[in-house]
């Protein structure tokens, strides 16, 4: 299956990371993903991909970004396929002079970013 992700061209960055960038793109299908693309060049680099393949395929929380899939070229191409967040990201919403979110927004916000964290941290079990 292949993937129309225009090159990972500037217009469809959607942020960057400490060991990658996040780019919009389309499956065949219509369906829209993000795509992290690894910065191999950079120490630690490789140990993040491998994480975040093991550990977020696993996870089940609905505050967290699920993983679709992952590529991989051997050495030289690292990506994860992600579920695409139409609104944005949650640094946008709460940093931006162009959004107004009110106090109980913002308490369900952090509400909900410690839920995930517990999940994370203790496991669904709990």
């Amino acid at each position: 299956m292949q993937a129309n992700f225009n090159r990972f061209s500037d217009s469809r960055l959607l942020g960057n990371e400490s060991y990658g960038s996040a780019f919009q793109g389309t499956l065949p299908d219509g369906m829209v993903i993000a795509v992290k693309v690894f910065k191999l060049e950079l120490e630690g680099a490789f140990k993040s991909f491998d994480v975040e393949c093991d550990v977020p395929r696993n996870i089940r929380h609905r505050n967290l970004v699920k993983v679709r899939s992952s590529c991989s070229n051997d050495l030289n191409f690292k990506a994860l396929v992600l579920e695409f967040m139409p609104n944005g990201s949650l640094d946008k919403w709460l940093y931006s002079n162009n959004q107004c979110l009110d106090i109980l927004l913002r308490l369900n916000i952090m509400i909900d970013v410690a839920s995930a964290l517990k999940y994370l941290h203790h496991g669904a079990a709990t």
